[in-house]
């Protein structure tokens, strides 16, 4: 079954000469490049990467661009981009498994299903995904070990059956919980350190009708909620809240969605609420300039699709809108200008309302511009050799506006190291890769064993064929 999705955004295979690029969000990781390679074939593939072995240099690794950590890019190297190498491979439509090559992002995925099951009264699709943006690949979803609005999920790690590992011996491996185990802990959540992941086999769900419950509450009632609709079904869910630092409801009151599954509901209709493109360029302008007003239309437009019906999956696909910065910048005050830039938060559960307090006072007294916040819930990671969920954790996700001038950057540091700290002082954590602001006190605080990961790196790659900025910036802080 090798066929191809349809895909128009896509670069030539032929090698290019010295090209610059960077992240699709911040935009903070201009990089100039020796050279791309978009392989169409896993043969193409293996030769891109056997070239660099022999020719003894570093290659990076990205699908959809949008790691803001410098995971995916390296200076001076050259790029492997998989985008092209999006085929099905193969479906097992009675046991539920899905094997795709590693450029294949999730829209793609969805839309084949959805064109491929037509005779099944109850069609498989993906359990989760990455919230925020949809067009992010597989590849970079295991490298990433993404999350989603799961309410008993654990990363995407637990929806993988195996997938297939381009070292840097040229070897292609098959690694799975029975066949190179070790692996398969360290290239899930491994950044693309330890070679090209070529394919996935992903396990998918049932495709099923769920029912959106909406709520105001405020902070110190989220988990509680959150718990209570997950035992009573639901399956997703998470909780927004407000973003005005000038208002009492600052990082504590917001929105909790949940989502259950509905028995012998009709197929969602058409006609459900939603909010237009054009309604969705206002309120990212708002949120810059009008927070409260932001936050009230959000708040209201939500509540209003309370009991609304959704499919399991085209639910979980987000609106996205690419060098939205450019308009922003063109109508707002210059202190508007610039880009955001995200960070991840993990405290215990019953710290969280705790967490954002604090959270609130830290990021009032530095006048942060919060753009976007929510919290969900994740489940512990056992298998990973690098977890970033090594507890049960509240996740809270804070969009933080970036000035790009070195006065914002330095601020933006400042920030994000100071809100890493309150985790720390609940005994939580946070994601590595959104930034490379982390000091070396609180990364190996956070992760201990960090430098036996570099160490396994350098182990089974001791030539560094794959390398990348944010790899490079571990190894300098932690030495």
């Amino acid at each position: 079954m090798n066929k191809a999705f349809c895909r128009t955004d896509t670069f030539t295979c032929e090698p290019t000469s010295w090209q610059v690029v960077n992240d699709t969000h911040s935009k903070l990781n201009r990089t100039l490049m020796r050279s791309i390679d978009a392989p169409e074939t896993e043969a193409e593939l293996l030769a891109v990467v056997r070239r660099a072995i022999s020719d003894k240099e570093s290659v990076s690794i990205a699908g959809g661009r949008h790691a803001m950590g410098g995971q995916q890019f390296l200076q001076n190297a050259s790029l492997i981009d998989t985008t092209r190498l999006n085929r099905v491979m193969k479906f097992d439509a009675e046991n539920g498994l899905l094997k795709v090559q590693a450029g294949a992002n999730w829209p793609e995925i969805i839309a084949w299903l959805q064109s491929n099951q037509s005779a099944r009264q109850t069609p498989w699709t993906i359990a989760q995904k990455q919230t925020g943006c949809d067009h992010l690949s597989i590849g970079g979803a295991l490298s990433a070990n993404v999350h989603g609005r799961g309410l008993s999920m654990r990363p995407v790690i637990g929806d993988i059956e195996q997938f297939s590992l381009i070292t840097a011996d040229g070897s292609k491996l098959q690694c799975s919980r029975t066949e190179n185990k070790d692996l398969f802990n360290l290239a899930i959540g491994g950044y693309g350190m330890f070679g090209v992941i070529a394919d996935a086999t992903l396990r998918l769900s049932p495709r099923t009708v769920l029912q959106r419950s909406v709520k105001l509450i405020n902070a110190a009632e989220a988990v509680k909620t959150l718990e209570m609709r997950r035992d009573e079904g639901a399956l997703y869910g998470d909780f927004q809240f407000a973003i005005d630092n000038n208002s009492d409801d600052f990082l504590n009151k917001g929105i909790v969605s949940t989502y259950k599954p509905v028995e012998d509901a009709p197929p969602p209709g058409e006609d459900k609420r939603l909010l237009s493109i054009k309604a969705w360029k206002e309120l990212v302008y708002l949120a810059h300039t009008d927070k409260n007003s932001a936050f009230k239309r959000y708040a209201d437009h939500y509540l209003s699709t309370d009991g609304q019906t959704y499919w399991s999956d085209t639910f979980q696909l987000s609106t996205y809108l690419d060098d939205y910065h450019t308009e922003i910048d063109s109508r707002a005050p210059k202190h508007c200008h610039g880009t955001e830039m995200i960070s991840e938060l993990y405290v215990p559960r019953h710290c969280l309302a705790s967490f954002l307090a604090d959270a609130a006072v830290t990021l009032r007294e530095r006048n942060a511009s919060v753009i976007y916040g929510t919290v969900r819930l994740i489940e512990r990671d056992s298998e990973t050799f690098l977890p970033w969920a090594s507890e049960s954790w509240a996740c809270t996700v804070i969009n933080l506006h970036v000035e790009h001038t070195a006065t914002g950057l330095q601020h933006a540091r400042d920030c994000f190291r100071a809100l890493i700290d309150i985790a720390r002082k609940y005994g939580g954590s946070y994601y590595l890769t959104y930034h490379k602001f982390a000091t070396k006190e609180q990364m190996l605080d956070c992760y201990p064993q960090m430098p036996r990961f570099i160490a396994l790196k350098q182990h089974y790659d001791p030539r560094a064929t794959f390398s990348s900025d944010w790899i490079n910036y571990c190894r300098q802080i932690t030495s």
